[in-house]
């Protein structure tokens, strides 16, 4: 593995970066990575995680300062990754995606390994914040998934292919928005309405939104998932943190408290008054509440 350390300036914030790179794989013939942290940072307290669409090199989003204030903020780190298919059949279907098939063990292992780079070692066991686009989505659906506890939040964003229906309830229990576009293929807009439907139907913690008038693009999911992660990683990384052999105990949550959304009627309320209906949404917060309705209605927030 190659590892390159530097110091640079940003634009408001003096960070240090890493660069890695782990063997190909089962599934995967490429994964590379990069690091990104404050260089005054005590400690770290979890990992927001970039992974962009297919086969796409995420590495350089680590550079966005959109990203670098929200990890300041909340003293993370950024970890921009690159994965490619190893040739098979099917090359639409993403193989990588598949974490549990060894993509996921080597973000994993590369974490461990920028612990000791960077000099801290709670890196190894850090809680993750997944953020991805199309196969990036799929990635992170499946990560879920496979370590629900390594997971504070995740965004499943207009991907179209999934190894996973139904998930476990503890990664029913992870906090999450599954995102899709009023003009992107139909197959992609069935597919997710579909996981997020059975999921929710046993409760799942996801918010449904679609894009209005969007397509495949990123378009405005990025904005609405930097409020979701602002609001939910305060609920799940304790005031009073303990690093008892380095780790972070997350704490859960549960579908009781909060507010739902109904994409029917455009509207939200206190979920306390909801009936289970596997179309309404798990708004975390009033605040979320409120820029997700003015989402999904295609007004600015």
């Amino acid at each position: 593995m190659f590892c390159l350390v530097i110091i640079i300036p940003t634009l408001t914030i003096r960070a240090a970066i890493l660069d890695d790179s782990i063997p190909s794989g089962k599934n995967f013939d490429k994964a590379a990575f990069r690091l990104w942290y404050p260089d005054q940072s005590k400690t770290i307290k979890g990992v927001i995680v970039l992974v962009p669409g297919s086969n796409g090199n995420g590495r350089g989003l680590v550079s966005e300062l959109f990203w670098q204030e929200l990890a300041a903020k909340h003293s993370f780190a950024l970890l921009g990754c690159y994965f490619t298919d190893r040739p098979h059949e099917d090359l639409e279907v993403e193989a990588y995606a598949n974490v549990k098939e060894g993509s996921g063990q080597a973000l994993l292992t590369v974490l461990t390994e920028f612990a000791k780079k960077a000099g801290f070692p709670e890196l190894a066991d850090a809680p993750l914040v997944l953020w991805g686009h199309s196969a990036g989505g799929e990635f992170n659906y499946e990560f879920v998934n496979w370590k629900p506890e390594r997971v504070i939040a995740f965004v499943v964003n207009k991907g179209g292919f999934y190894f996973t229906a139904l998930g476990s309830k503890q990664a029913r229990n992870v906090p999450g928005i599954i995102f899709t576009g009023e003009k992107d293929l139909q197959s992609r807009r069935d597919i997710l309405k579909g996981i997020f439907s059975i999921n929710r139907r046993v409760g799942a913690l996801w918010t449904f939104a679609e894009e209005p008038g969007a397509g495949h693009e990123i378009g405005q999911t990025q904005k609405l998932a930097g409020i979701f992660f602002n609001e939910v990683i305060p609920l799940r990384i304790p005031k009073a943190i303990d690093l008892k052999d380095n780790s972070i105990m997350l704490q859960s949550l549960t579908g009781n408290s909060g507010y739902s959304g109904n994409c029917k009627d455009l509207s939200y309320k206190d979920i306390s008054n909801e009936q289970k209906d596997p179309s309404i949404s798990w708004l975390p917060t009033l605040k979320f509440a409120e820029a997700w309705l003015s989402f999904i209605k295609g007004s600015p927030f």
